[in-house]
């Protein structure tokens, strides 16, 4: 017993390295290489750099609008998530049961099982917590296009306009931040299902979460696509200090 106790100590050690790792490597990545993130960043500021040369901007509006209906549906997710397993925890003993007919899983005492279904909820509760932030500061970026000065309006400096477009997508790239974050709590919890088989297996899944999210971020095919449109991928880290922070 106190070898599986071990055991699931450092698997759930492991899984937490992983998530907390990879979170800061990809952060400081992103800073010296092309990533979604840094991409997306550049398109974000000639976003808004175009939207101030238009008058009409519902499209505009209605794009933040479709971006904050996306984190809201993860964020009600989570909530049915975590209202399924909190009713799952007040029935530990049936899925001690449940799980002991399965072959392939591993035979684990109540505390054990408790402590897994208390390591998903908290994984849900910080999923909740990052979409509804993301979703707050996709609102705050709808306001900013509700005030964003008209092309005609000569009270507004080029620099006030310069400001604007770094600022604004500054707002959108921290809301879009927060909407990722949430996705990978979403992807290391599939992990965390693993763990009910066995703690080697969830130290792999763990381990392979964190090689999908790499690839996906650094090595998709729609990074290297976004990186040829009007040449972004040149722009990355060759603009004003703030455009790459």
């Amino acid at each position: 017993m106190p070898d599986v106790v071990l055991l699931n100590a450092i698997a759930l050690a492991w899984f937490i390295t992983c998530w907390v790792a990879y979170t800061q490597f990809a952060k400081y990545r992103a800073r010296t290489s092309a990533s979604l993130s840094s991409v997306l960043h550049v398109h974000r500021i000639n976003w808004m750099r175009r939207l101030l040369q238009r008058d009409v901007r519902v499209g505009d509006a209605a794009l933040l609008a479709n971006l904050e209906r996306n984190v809201n549906f993860f964020a009600s997710s989570s909530v049915l998530i975590l209202a399924g397993l909190l009713t799952v925890m007040t029935s530990v003993d049936d899925v001690r049961d449940m799980l002991s007919g399965v072959s392939f899983v591993m035979a684990d005492s109540l505390l054990m099982l408790e402590l897994k279904l208390a390591t998903l909820i908290g994984v849900f509760i910080y999923a909740f917590f990052t979409f509804t932030w993301s979703m707050r500061q996709f609102g705050f970026a709808s306001v900013l296009v509700g005030a964003a000065p008209l092309p005609m309006d000569e009270t507004v400096t080029a620099a006030e306009r310069r400001s604007f477009s770094i600022y604004a997508a500054k707002v959108i790239d921290h809301a879009s931040r927060s909407y990722n974050y949430g996705l990978r709590a979403f992807y290391f919890s599939l992990s965390a299902l693993s763990w009910f088989v066995h703690p080697l297996v969830f130290m792999l899944t763990a381990s392979f979460v964190v090689f999908v999210l790499y690839r996906r971020e650094f090595l998709s095919n729609s990074l290297y696509a976004m990186m040829k449109v009007e040449n972004v991928g040149d722009k990355v880290f060759k603009d004003d200090k703030e455009l790459s922070e």
